[in-house]
């Protein structure tokens, strides 16, 4: 009588990875979900910077008043279980009043000492209200904590929470008493997200809903932990050489020093760096898995071109004067990009 077989199958390292990628891909489409209950027509809004923290990155809200970015702030930290403060950037606004500082103290026996008193940085979703209020001392003192994770007070380091992510928002109609955010600061955000208007069904559901006595209140649907877990995933996702090369091709075309394209060099002042590059592939993978894919495509890489590079370029003065815009320019990049 021949043996039976053992009929149980072990499961290879690449797919207990590509089943826990899935299952993180379904907990972040929940999370989508949750907030486009809340946020409605901005389903690119959403998921671009849902895309931004999956990468583990910070998101730069520009849009006029009223379209719901506060609200978005406020639905993803409510949604993904985090943490979250708002400061309200204004030109009296002190590195103090983000950062923290630290105070005088003395014990019982009459002896003095200094005592840190956290400011609403240490948080896990910080919102900078109207960031280009602040004056420029003021928004420099997030840059450390953007790149770093941690502040430095006296000489002295201090951890931020985990994880940590900057949303700011900022008017782009409204300059006067404004002041423009440095290239160094700029560049820590790894996505530009444009909030336009929403169409005549999405607006027309706002004014029902917003106005009545049953507006939806956000769910809760990840922790903090989770959303790190689903960050560490997106590192492992593996990415195909096409991809390297279109993100290497397009980074690389925006700079005078490194291009072949006319126009770059006549327009441009200076181009995105190689954290331009990272942010690209970090984001990919989020797209993908946003989306329920094991491996990002050259589509994701033109999808997400605009966002990551438009606040790492700019335009000369005789670009400017001649009305050239930069989403023209690099919807020219992307043109020269081959799709396999």
């Amino acid at each position: 009588m021949p043996l039976a077989r053992d009929m149980t199958t072990k499961t290879s390292p690449e797919g207990a990875a590509a089943a826990a990628i899935e299952h993180i891909a379904g907990r972040i489409s929940a999370a989508h979900a949750a907030v486009a209950e809340v946020i409605i027509g901005q389903r690119g809004v959403i998921e671009e910077s849902l895309i931004t923290l999956l990468a583990g990155g910070h998101v730069l809200l520009i849009g006029v008043p009223g379209l719901a970015k506060t609200r978005l702030v406020q639905t993803l930290g409510a949604v993904l279980g985090l943490d979250d403060k708002r400061v309200q950037f204004t030109p009296d606004l002190m590195p103090a009043d983000i950062l923290g500082s630290e105070v005088l103290e003395e014990d019982p026996e009459g002896r003095r000492f200094f005592r840190f008193i956290q400011g609403p940085v240490f948080s896990q979703l910080l919102m900078a209200d109207e960031i280009n209020r602040a004056s420029p001392r003021t928004q420099s003192a997030l840059l450390q904590a953007m790149q770093e994770g941690r502040v430095s007070i006296a000489g002295k380091y201090h951890d931020l929470p985990r994880p940590f992510h900057v949303l700011a928002t900022q008017n782009p109609i409204e300059q006067e008493g404004t002041y423009p955010l440095p290239e160094a600061q700029l560049d820590r955000f790894l996505m530009q997200v444009d909030i336009g208007y929403p169409d005549l069904a999405a607006e027309r559901e706002i004014i029902l809903r917003t106005t009545g006595t049953d507006d939806a209140t956000p769910q809760r649907v990840l922790t903090g932990a989770e959303l790190m877990a689903a960050q560490r995933a997106v590192r492992q996702i593996p990415v195909g050489e096409s991809v390297v090369a279109a993100i290497l091709k397009l980074v690389r075309a925006g700079r005078p020093e490194t291009t072949d394209i006319a126009e770059v060099r006549e327009q441009v002042a200076w181009g995105p760096g190689p954290r331009a590059s990272q942010a690209l592939m970090l984001a990919t993978r989020a797209r993908a898995l946003l989306q329920g894919r094991l491996a990002p495509s050259v589509d994701d890489v033109i999808a997400l071109a605009r966002p990551v590079l438009q606040h790492r370029m700019a335009l000369n003065f005789a670009a400017r004067a001649e009305g050239r815009s930069l989403s023209a320019l690099i919807e020219t990049l992307c043109a020269r990009i081959d799709r396999p």
